[in-house]
């Protein structure tokens, strides 16, 4: 499609959103639709909720924030129940400062931005449309024009509730352009957007001596103070600041536990009553939500000192940890590499994984449950199941420490170390070791990590080494098994008879001979011990296959070798043993014959259609395994 077709057909689509009546007009859309009226609190909730909801295990998880914040499951839903949908209901929540607090490079920043990005495209919908007094630089709720004493009786007409009072600059145009005629006063749509200043607006602390807090209340303007002739004339104000901006929407304090006292008290009426005070006015309302983020030690600071009390409870602190579950984390990297321009070099499997198990091992803390250590409590964070330990084992360890997740490594180290790595070499591909070592190498660069710390970080990345070496095992596992097809569907169905001999209490046929005989009971073993079914499980484990098998004769279908995963695992691991010593010799020789170098092509053939590898790193992955099987 043609570049300015679609500039001119979005052109053409903001145009018919385009609306521009009288108040008396736009109390007729209300009459039809209350939705324009919500508050900013509800603007944004119904924003989120607007993107779906899944319920899965008790847990809720909206869909809004999946494209860009990975892992923080429960910090979401705590922060959209918690605060956003109270806030919405009109609750005492939305009279309080949201504060996510947090280590750095979390996410704290990247969930303000989606929820600005989210608003500006919300208010272009029908759903989301904002209307304003026309020409109003505060972008005034419409409804503000019904004066005090008729708002009761209107609210219960409409549907509606009208809380705040007309800013001083409609005041006096309602006066001298509309001589007081309310239902006259134009209104217009208008559309959220924090580069035309409507709607968000967005504070950042710099020098103390030098801010002005104009910056937040707007200014006098003093070439026109000769012209209206008083400082106190809506006419030689400028309502530019922040507070006045971001009304209908949305106002970001960034680091705002930096930002100097004076700013800072101005939030506490425009929190508690809605309102703030400017230049020569009465107090201005203003319907926003206020939303800052700081770090942890700053907040420490911040409630340490006595002074801040009064603003202190006025703010609901949302914790945002780092993420603790490998795969989202490894989601987290991708995403990152795929906005730089190096996504024309190849990342092998596994190689942000590697990363990604390290990152998590420093962010976990050491639980006091029996016989479970950090590898396995990170399988469990991560949904993998771990035998001996049940859901309950996890709820119990997520509940343990409250301040997990809030230190250890940070996605912006690791990213900058695979930026590293990616450049580094003239190179076509990167893999898991090449990873490991640019963060080895990192960490003597790093600022705040100590001794102790770098000990304990160098020990992570052995683990997660150990971790590479398991999963580059099972990748050409596969591979090599699948060139022995054959024999794996034959052990498998062997393994099927004999279990069911088994669960039957009857005798099984020498498939040679003819000769019934007990089940092989050292065979059943053999392949179950490779994936830790215990002698006290065998039992419950094969009756369970049974089951699956009767279950899908049933419904008319063959139980084959892609049926259990789990049970596909364990013959592919005890082919794979029995055929070690052929893939030791295949994989580390460096003069291979006809049938091995066929072997090998196989294998490289079945990596690179299959597992997403190149040609580069699949013969590194052939080197690397046939290494670890020599040693």
């Amino acid at each position: 499609m043609d570049i300015f077709k679609r500039i001119s057909d979005y052109r053409a689509e903001s145009e018919k959103m385009v609306w521009t009546g009288t108040f008396k007009e736009y109390i007729e859309l209300l009459k039809k639709d209350p939705a324009p009226a919500m508050t900013a609190h509800s603007r944004v909730y119904e924003m989120i909720e607007s993107y779906g909801v899944e319920e899965k295990d008790g847990r809720k998880r909206y869909k809004f924030f999946e494209q860009e914040i990975f892992g923080l499951d429960r910090a979401i839903e705590k922060l959209v129940e918690e605060y956003f949908h109270s806030a919405a209901r009109r609750l005492d929540v939305r009279k309080r400062i949201l504060l996510l607090m947090g280590p750095v490079s979390g996410g704290k920043s990247t969930i303000v931005t989606m929820l600005k990005k989210g608003l500006e495209r919300f208010s272009r919908t029908q759903r989301g449309a904002v209307y304003a007094v026309k020409g109003c630089p505060m972008h005034e709720d419409p409804l503000h024009l019904i004066p005090q004493e008729l708002r009761p009786e209107i609210e219960k007409e409409l549907g509606v509730r009208i809380e705040g009072n007309l800013c001083p600059s409609c005041q006096m145009r309602l006066q001298t352009e509309y001589a007081s005629d309310i239902e006259n006063v134009l209104v217009e749509r208008v559309f959220i957007s924090e580069d035309n200043r409507v709607g968000i607006g967005t504070f950042s602390p710099s020098d103390p001596k030098s801010q002005d807090i104009a910056d937040l209340t707007g200014s006098i303007d003093f070439s026109t103070i000769t012209e209206y002739g008083s400082e106190s004339d809506p006419r030689a104000y400028r309502f530019d600041g922040e507070l006045n901006k971001a009304n209908r929407g949305l106002m970001e304090f960034q680091e705002m536990l930096k930002c100097d006292e004076k700013f800072l008290w101005n939030l506490l009426s425009l929190t508690q009553e809605g309102n703030f005070k400017a230049g020569r006015f009465a107090l201005i309302s203003a319907d926003e939500l206020i939303i800052a983020h700081t770090n942890e030690s700053e907040y420490k600071s911040f409630i340490s000192n006595k002074k801040n009390e009064a603003l202190h409870s006025r703010m609901i602190v949302m914790p945002v940890p780092y993420n603790l579950r490998v795969s989202e984390e490894e989601k987290i990297y991708a995403k990152l590499i795929s906005q730089s321009d190096m996504r024309h070099i190849h990342i092998a499997p596994h190689a942000l994984r590697a990363a990604a198990i390290f990152s998590i091992l420093t962010r976990l803390k050491e639980t006091k449950k029996q016989g479970m250590d950090l590898v396995k409590k990170m399988r469990m964070y991560d949904g993998e199941e771990v035998e001996g330990f049940k859901e309950a084992d996890l709820k119990e360890m997520q509940s343990e420490y409250l301040e997990e997740g809030m230190t250890g490594i940070d996605p912006r180290y690791v990213i900058n170390r695979i930026s590293s790595a990616l450049i580094k070499r003239d190179t076509q591909c990167i893999n898991a070791l090449d990873v490991l070592r640019a963060l080895k190498d990192g960490l003597d660069q790093h600022p705040s990590i100590t001794k102790e710390e770098r000990e304990r970080y160098l020990n992570f990345i052995s683990v997660a080494r150990k971790e590479y070496d398991s999963l580059a095992k099972k990748e050409i596992q596969k591979a090599f098994v699948y060139s022995y097809e054959e024999s794996a569907r034959t052990l498998f169905d062997n393994y099927l008879d004999n279990i069911e001999s088994y669960c039957n209490w009857t005798k099984i046929k020498d498939p040679l001979t003819g000769e019934e005989m007990d089940p092989d009971e050292r065979l059943m073993r053999s392949i179950e011990e490779q994936i830790g079914v215990s002698e006290n499980a065998k039992k419950a484990f094969r009756e369970e296959i049974l089951i699956r098998i009767s279950s899908y004769s049933r419904k008319g279908k063959k139980f084959d070798f892609t049926s259990h995963e789990r049970l596909r695992e364990a013959v592919e691991k005890k082919l794979f043993a029995d055929l070690k010593d052929i893939v030791k010799i295949t994989t580390s020789t460096k003069t291979p014959d006809e049938s091995q170098l066929k072997r090998i092509n196989e294998v490289t053939k079945r990596l690179i259609d299959d597992h997403g590898y190149c040609p580069i790193c699949s013969n590194e992955l052939l080197r690397y395994v046939g290494s670890l099987l020599n040693r």
